[in-house]
């Protein structure tokens, strides 16, 4: 029977939640799951922010950022998986247009020359309602009143219903730096880019509720290895699905979903499934 993993993190748990089987070949079988072209769009932007947040107060300008982008790009450019999107020159110029304006948006949300940063892409490790624990934080502000934790995001806004399990990202960051730093958080906010900032106070409620939902999960996880059964979750999300091809649920959910005119034409299972 597959073995729990070391650690999880909020994005495996929300995998789990999204899909079991999904999260098997992802964390047990460890089939490579390459980023599509939003997740790279995300990674370039974060880098570029981390970069100039670890300038010095005074320095961080839209001039220094359009320098700290040029330098950054190289890295995208030539990496393989940005590579395999087949970017022809047209292609290229408005994935860099649309990364530079979600970075350019920053100014429209703070001005980054105003904020006392303590850390960048803090790696954390800690224990979260007895989990192990592992995750990234963009960033740890210092405020008058205490830290606050930042995310960014380059996609849109959750609906205002969805908005609270958005938040719980931020929420269990702040457990889990609490737990590595021995101080607690007063607020988690995540930066839509473009969009605006959705806030949350941390507070025993919002932890106790957000850990919860992490905890069990973890629990889920547990239960789902000593049993060996991982069930698929077909949706939507299928068309992203790059598993797609050895999962007969999902290639049905697919299928369907493209006889009908329900499938977006950019969804990547449609050339995986040839349709």
């Amino acid at each position: 029977m597959p073995s729990l993993p070391r650690s999880f993190s909020v994005s495996a748990a929300g995998l789990w939640r999204q899909c079991p089987l999904r999260w098997r070949f992802r964390y047990v079988d460890k089939r490579p799951d390459p980023p599509g072209e939003p997740a790279l769009l995300g990674t370039f932007v974060h880098r570029v922010l981390e970069l100039l947040c670890a300038q010095p107060a005074g320095t961080r300008t839209v001039e220094r950022a359009r320098e700290l982008a040029g330098e950054a790009w190289p890295d995208t450019q030539n990496d393989p998986d940005y590579i395999a999107l087949g970017h022809d020159e047209t292609s290229q110029r408005d994935f860099k247009w649309r990364g530079w304006t979600a970075i350019e948006n920053l100014w429209r949300l703070e001005d980054p020359d105003q904020i006392k940063v303590r850390a960048t892409e803090a790696k954390v490790q800690a224990t979260v309602g007895g989990v192990p624990f592992f995750g990234i934080v963009d960033r740890i502000n210092v405020e008058s009143d205490g830290l606050v934790i930042t995310d960014y995001k380059t996609g849109k806004a959750p609906r205002p219903s969805d908005l609270p399990a958005s938040l719980d990202q931020v929420l269990l960051y702040a457990a889990a730096v609490e737990d590595h730093l021995g101080e607690r958080p007063r607020r988690g906010r995540l930066y839509y880019l473009g969009t605006g900032i959705r806030e949350t106070d941390v507070t025993d409620d919002g932890l106790g509720g957000a850990v919860d939902r992490f905890t069990e999960a973890w629990a889920d996880v547990g239960r789902a290895c000593d049993s060996g059964e991982f069930p698929a979750v077909a949706g939507p999300l299928c068309g992203w699905c790059p598993y797609i091809a050895d999962c007969s649920e999902g290639t049905a959910e697919i299928t369907d979903r493209a006889r009908r005119g329900r499938l977006r034409d950019d969804a990547p299972a449609r050339l995986l499934l040839g349709l």
